[in-house]
């Protein structure tokens, strides 16, 4: 049984022209995920790291997947990956084999990975599928990524997976400013006595900057 999320809680009212459908309404109206993003998210954990850092790296993706995973909710992860993947379609054909098989997979209802949309944004992905584009799940990827970063993130980075992660990436990110400390040493070595406070300053400026 899937988490009840403050995601199927933003139901604003939209602004309706008559001679239009509910479908073309909901297109044309502004996404209320939008807003509620850009207010209320960009969640930075304590640590520096955003989510959007995370699942830059294939390990961030494995670690957070697991968490989610403990939580039943691996699919929003899934979904957002073959979104992520489907957008490096080449040919029209790969297109539309790709969407059907993501809307089979994560949007249908009763699918075996359905992910937490609203009815029209599913009915929407129902009629581009037939004739696949690559931004036929650009709504749907964007409210499940909102809905990882709101209410799954938050809790991840309470956890000892996230630490554990964190604290790998900082020594990683510690070898690299040591490697460019020594380099910068070598390079004034080889320059003018005259030219040293300069190159001082550069050192300085280049560790910062690390």
């Amino acid at each position: 049984m899937k988490r009840a999320t403050s995601l199927d809680l933003q139901d604003t009212k939209r602004i309706h022209n008559p001679g239009k459908s509910k479908i073309q309404n909901f297109v044309l109206s502004p996404l209320p995920w939008r807003k509620f993003n850009r207010q209320e998210t960009n969640e930075t954990s304590p640590l520096g790291e955003s989510l959007e850092t995370i699942l830059s790296q294939k390990c961030g993706q494995k670690v957070f997947r697991d968490f989610l995973k403990s939580e039943f909710c691996e699919e929003n992860l899934d979904f957002w990956l073959a979104c992520h993947e489907f957008k490096t379609s080449k040919r029209p054909e790969e297109q539309t084999r790709r969407a059907a098989r993501i809307y089979e997979e994560f949007i249908r209802d009763e699918s075996p990975k359905q992910v937490n949309l609203d009815f029209y944004t599913r009915e929407i992905i129902r009629q581009s599928v037939r004739q696949a584009s690559l931004s036929c799940f650009v709504v749907a990827q964007r409210k499940i990524y909102s809905l990882m970063e709101n209410d799954s993130f938050p809790r991840f980075i309470e956890t000892e997976q996230y630490k554990v992660l964190f604290d790998a990436a900082s020594k990683q990110r510690g070898h690299g400013k040591h490697r460019k400390a020594l380099e910068i040493r070598r390079s004034r070595d080889l320059m003018q006595p005259d030219s040293k406070a300069i190159n001082m300053q550069c050192e300085l400026y280049l560790l910062q900057k690390a």
